[in-house]
Parts: structure tokens; sequence; C-alpha cells
């Protein structure tokens, strides 16, 4: 349904169509009876609309301002070359988005763990995780720069914090 014209929302991929390769990861966003609010990645393929009913769903066009101004994290990934083909991104990039919903302060061990289902046949891990280990406190790359309370990478530019900032504010 969210490829669907619909929704026009074409960045979550469809490839397996069993939740085996995270090409379609989004973030599913609840308010608990507590009133705090839950964020969850979950392959999108494998979700009907209805297990969507009274939820907020975010896609990766979410993170982007105006199509122009990319997230922290698309960001960082664009920025150290960490794609080739492109097709896992979005959902690489949302199971990075879900961790940073979850975590001010994640550690690089996190960041691995959130990767988890998330195949990529072009690149290798080893790009993409080095493009985000400047998000975990004991990441390489990671300093004194923060966004919205998080660690971000100290090579980050000025325009994409502000948009974190601003998109964080949103939330």
């Amino acid at each position: 349904y969210i490829r669907s014209n619909a929704c026009g929302l074409t960045g979550a991929k469809l490839v397996c169509g069993e939740g085996g390769c995270g090409a379609c990861t989004v973030l599913v966003t609840e308010r608990k009876r507590d009133g705090k609010l839950e964020h969850k990645t979950i392959n999108a393929c494998m979700a009907t609309v209805g297990d969507l009913d009274g939820k907020h769903l975010t896609t990766v066009e979410g993170l982007t301002k105006a199509r122009k101004q990319l997230h922290p994290i698309q960001q960082a990934l664009a920025d150290s070359h960490g794609t080739q083909c492109g097709y896992c991104t979005p959902g690489i990039v949302m199971a990075m988005y879900g961790l940073w919903m979850t975590s001010k302060e994640p550690k690089v061990s996190e960041l691995e763990h959130a990767m988890d289902g998330n195949l990529c046949r072009c690149t290798g891990y080893r790009p993409i995780l080095q493009a985000y280990h400047g998000f975990a406190k004991d990441g390489e790359g990671a300093g004194a720069k923060r966004c919205a309370g998080h660690v971000v990478p100290e090579k980050l530019g000025d325009d994409a914090i502000k948009w974190g900032e601003e998109l964080e504010q949103k939330a």
C-alpha cells in the first residue's frame, strides 16, 4: 500500500517480500497507554494497513526537508560514500533512524545490532558502518558536536544538524 499510487512513497523497496532483506524498513511510532511514544522499525512488506491503525508511519521520504536537505543520518551516509547501487539505502537509513529515535548516545555495538536484517549486496558493510560510527559515543569520528542531544559525526555539516534539530522538534 505504501508504494501504491495512493501514497507514492517509493523509498521503501519491495525486494524479498518476506521480511528478510530490510529494504522496506520503515519507522512506526505509537503512543502507549502511559502517554509515552514508542518507536520501532518494521518491515513494511510484512505489515498490513490494519497493523498501522492509530500509529504514525515514517518512511525515508519523511526525513528530508522539501527533498533538498538531508537528515544527519542520510547526510553522513552520502558524505562517506556508503552506497553503490542505493537499493538497500532507504532501509538502512530507516534502521539507523529507528536507533536515533530511541537512543541519543548509542554504542557502536548498538549501531551494528540496528543493522541486523538489512542486506547490502554491493557495498558490503564497512563503508556503511563507518558512516555511522560518528553517531556512537564510542565510535570513531564522534566528537563534541550534537544535534538535538544526539551524538553526531564531527564532520557533519551545520545544515544537516539544523534540519535534524528542526525535525526532532516535530517528532
